[in-house]
């Protein structure tokens, strides 16, 4: 296992994509996940921002800028809304960006359903959607990484039955400890639902106010450093170890002050486990 660093980590500090890539190299991560948008956004523009444009940005000038910190991409985070039709081309754009970048897996979620929607007509447009996404992803060699990130990602068995309904091989999950818990489920009982198929992992441990939202919300953007929340990250890994993973941990936390606390609790405890491996 290796650890990265989701960009979101700066989004708070109103600073750049550039100073992101700069910090988490300086504090040791190795990986990185950068968040993609499209259109233009006026903040990221003037570096205030991390979110990098499609339209925008060339993704060989990107994966450039990673190789002169020393890092290389885990994956990038594209947060489509899958229950709506813009979802596609999103995604379309981001499987192309990925594969000129150097990342192997495009993250995403289900989004919020729309009111009028029910539920079995929710999983048909998503499956609708994923179905012709993923036709791209395997030409492209490109994993799907679906986040637990909603009202029918959060429960595992909901998970496997859309995932059942695709059965594609670049259909993986992006499992996040924390959303998980905050949607009221035991982290540790719902990776062992989902078996080997992870792909990627937000490292995301909840504590404080978050942790009044349980079972009230699907998720977070960030949580707090690893190790200071309620999140059982020894029991995660020794499970995430005995599956064979041999991924990232891509921390999601909103701070450069608890990305550094995330990576050195992270390293000694990966540390820990290579001892005892």
């Amino acid at each position: 296992m290796k650890l990265g660093l989701n960009l979101e980590f700066i989004r708070h500090s109103d600073r750049s994509f550039e100073d992101g890539i700069s910090v988490a190299s300086e504090i040791g991560y190795r990986y990185v996940e950068p968040c993609l948008i499209q259109g233009h956004c006026t903040l990221s523009e003037a570096g205030y921002c991390h979110w990098q444009s499609m339209d925008s940005r060339d993704p060989v000038e990107m994966a450039a800028l990673l190789a002169r910190h020393s890092v290389q991409p885990s994956a990038v985070s594209a947060h489509a809304q899958l229950m709506q039709s813009w979802s596609v081309e999103h995604l379309i754009k981001a499987i192309r960006f990925a594969a000129k970048l150097g990342a192997p897996i495009v993250n995403t979620a289900e989004g919020k359903k729309p009111s009028w929607m029910s539920d079995d007509e929710a999983i048909t447009v998503i499956t609708i959607h994923l179905r012709r996404v993923l036709e791209l992803a395997e030409e492209y060699d490109i994993t799907i990484g679906l986040e637990p990130h909603g009202y029918y990602s959060t429960n595992p068995e909901r998970l496997l039955d859309l995932l059942g309904r695709l059965e594609s091989p670049k259909l993986k999950v992006n499992f996040d400890t924390g959303n998980t818990y905050l949607a009221g489920q035991d982290p540790m009982e719902y990776l062992r639902a989902i078996g080997d198929r992870v792909a990627h992992v937000h490292a995301k441990d909840i504590g404080g106010e978050l942790l009044e939202k349980r079972g009230k919300v699907t998720g977070t953007p960030v949580g707090v450093a690893c190790g200071d929340g309620v999140v059982d990250y020894p029991a995660i890994v020794d499970m995430l170890r005995e599956r064979g993973f041999e991924g990232v941990l891509s921390v999601e936390c909103g701070s450069e002050q608890q990305a550094r606390r995330s990576y050195a609790y992270l390293t000694d405890l990966l540390e820990q486990v290579r001892k005892t491996g």
